[in-house]
């Protein structure tokens, strides 16, 4: 079978490895499509995403759909359409113990935060453990179904806001994750969602999900106080420090956007005065779920948010689209259909 692998910096290869042969608490999925996220950007481009360096050849890869092709438990048939929750759990912390994907010990495909590095699912043919399969309803498509895992993220953020039904809501940045944002907001009830960035094109595509105004970042002014809830997405300093402006008095500003492991320039003062609630927010932990459902219920949510799927032929190119927030939302890549 062939697999995308990471070398390092700008190095991405095809490598021929052995079909792999599921155990019995495993499922051999034909993979199909995998949306390229912005830690497989980290990995390609830098060779590493945050502390995590690619250290080995590397699979990245975990926003993955495909059709079961064996299943030692007979649980699933073959020809199964599927989506993947990527990720197993550790260890029960006390004071976590209802949050599993912040437990110690656990792993995520694609990933290189583990040694050896947990491969992802830009490969032909992946063994995933049972538990992660996710079957699909009947109107999801095996592409539409590679959003699962980002709107997941974004559905996992509204819950630790507290939720958006008949709030008032910003997006503060709006790539593919900010989107679905956008997306996950309206179809939780949100009175209004509005949406700011720097780019015309990441706000071109909010508002066909449905936002009501988009403000251009560093030229349009986001009123002050105006908002319940303000989704902070980009991960930009100069943009948490118009979420702390934009927030009301006693609302919720919630961080989904990774930040730099450094310090960064932030004007907290409105924090303090306002008594604002500052929460974060990290991948998810079964909202995957609910992503499939919405997705299946709403199905121009996919059809905006995926502006590009690039044959795996093309991967590089497939990378430098998606590197482009401008010109591309999701880039999903076709993992050897065509051949």
């Amino acid at each position: 079978m062939k697999a995308l692998k990471i070398l390092g910096p700008e190095e991405l290869v095809v490598e021929d490895l052995p079909l792999p042969e599921p155990a019995e608490d495993e499922v051999r999925v034909r993979m199909q499509y995998g949306g390229i996220c912005g830690s497989d950007l980290h990995y390609y481009y830098l060779g590493r995403n945050g502390a995590f360096a690619v250290t080995e050849p590397f699979t990245p890869g975990h926003e993955m759909s495909g059709v079961v092709d064996l299943d030692p438990s007979g649980t699933y048939a073959p020809g199964t359409p599927v989506t993947i929750a990527p990720a197993t759990f550790g260890t029960p912390l006390r004071g976590i113990e209802d949050r599993r994907h912040l437990w110690p010990g656990g792993t995520y495909l694609g990933s290189a935060s583990t040694k050896p590095h947990t491969q992802g699912g830009m490969q032909e043919y992946r063994n995933v453990k049972n538990f992660m399969i996710r079957t699909l309803p009947e109107g999801l498509s095996v592409q539409d179904a590679a959003l699962a895992e980002p709107l997941a993220v974004a559905l996992h953020a509204i819950n630790i806001a507290g939720g958006v039904k008949g709030q008032r809501v910003l997006v503060a940045g709006c790539g593919p994750i900010g989107l679905c944002v956008v997306a996950g907001a309206l179809a939780g009830g949100a009175e209004r969602v509005d949406a700011t960035d720097v780019l015309s094109g990441p706000l071109g595509r909010a508002t066909a999900l449905g936002a009501s105004t988009a403000f251009v970042a560093g030229t349009d002014e986001v009123p002050a106080e105006e908002y319940d809830i303000v989704f902070e997405c980009s991960g930009a300093a100069p943009s948490i420090t118009t979420a702390m402006r934009a927030v009301r008095k006693a609302g919720t500003v919630t961080q989904v956007g990774m930040l730099p492991d450094e310090n960064i320039g932030v004007n907290l003062a409105p924090f303090v005065s306002k008594e604002v609630t500052y929460k974060a927010t990290f991948r998810f932990d079964d909202e995957i779920d609910a992503a499939i459902t919405t997705l299946a219920q709403n199905p121009s949510i996919a059809s905006i948010i995926t502006t590009h799927v690039i044959p795996a032929q093309r991967a590089v190119d497939a990378f430098a689209v998606a590197k482009d927030s401008q010109v591309s939302g999701k880039v999903v890549v076709s993992l050897w259909l065509d051949e």
